[in-house]
């Protein structure tokens, strides 16, 4: 199996100040924004895109954690770290690190709308285009096209990190 590395601590680092400042951007009028990260790698994601906004942009960021089981949702329960009513008439913006067939997303953004949330955006730091789902990443780090067998693993700490990379794995 070989690998390639498609983006180095540094790169990961400017994808992540480039995805805050296009949040920022895009909710600049509100008070407030939801981060939901998905369990896993999401959530370092979430954080440091959570602390960037909260640095540059004065918005204030409640984060939250949303677990599922990635390979087969509907398989156990779907739960958010916070009480889903907290979301009513909020922004909010799930994020994750890979976009692939957009199965995970979809069912993290179907549970969220239960809430009553004003909007929901999507968030990732890597997009392989593989859509099996009508869902997209409204704001993107890397679209990445690669076939169906190879797999990007990515190795992100909650905090800026010498160690976080992206791998393609064939």
């Amino acid at each position: 199996m070989s690998s390639t590395r498609i983006l180095e601590s540094d790169q990961i680092e400017r994808k992540l100040q480039r995805i805050a400042r296009q949040i920022i951007e895009e909710f600049h009028t509100e008070d407030e924004l939801h981060l939901i990260t998905i369990a896993g790698n999401g959530e370092p994601v979430g954080k440091r895109i959570g602390e960037i906004i909260e640095a540059i942009g004065g918005l204030q960021v409640q984060t939250s954690i949303l677990t599922l089981k990635k390979s087969n949702p509907l398989e156990g329960d779907i739960a958010l770290s916070q009480s889903p009513d907290t979301l009513a008439g909020k922004s909010v913006i799930v994020l994750d690190d890979v976009l692939n067939s957009g199965k995970t997303l979809m069912y993290a953004v179907h549970h969220i709308l239960s809430a009553g949330p004003k909007r929901v955006a999507t968030a990732v730091l890597i997009d392989r285009i593989h859509r099996s789902f009508p869902i997209r990443a409204d704001f993107c780090g890397l679209t990445l096209s690669t076939n169906l067998k190879e797999h990007v693993e990515v190795s992100i700490k909650a905090s800026a990190s010498a160690s976080d990379a992206a791998t393609l794995h064939d």
